[in-house]
């Protein structure tokens, strides 16, 4: 599974974190320089998790156009593995629609490719 981050210059145990519950393939855009963007953004990333307190609200509107224009589910968190896990959480209906189901069982987390069409 692959996601684009933007947002935060450091992610520091984001990544880590989120290799734990299967995405593997992960895609960090700092969002400095916003005219950038639009090229560097994938058309295959299955989510993006767009940092809201390191980006402009130019930019986060870019991003969410960019997203809504590909079909490309968005999550909105803080720069911190809690906030990210948590709207995750809150999003989990969105990412099923998108193919993603989302278990959660004491303490293990992970996110599984959902073999439904």
């Amino acid at each position: 599974m692959s996601v684009v981050i933007v947002g935060g210059d450091h992610l520091g145990c984001i990544p880590k974190e989120l290799d734990r519950i299967g995405i593997s393939k992960i895609q960090h855009l700092n969002g400095r320089g916003g005219q950038k963007i639009r090229g560097k953004m994938p058309d295959k990333a299955d989510f993006i998790i767009l940092l809201y307190d390191f980006v402009n609200h130019n930019l986060a509107y870019k991003i969410k156009k960019i997203a809504t224009n590909k079909g490309i589910p968005i999550i909105y968190a803080k720069r911190s593995w809690p906030s990210i896990y948590l709207s995750i959480q809150d999003h989990r209906q969105e990412l099923k629609k998108a193919g993603y189901d989302i278990a959660v069982d004491i303490g293990k987390k992970y996110i599984q490719k959902n073999k439904n069409p």
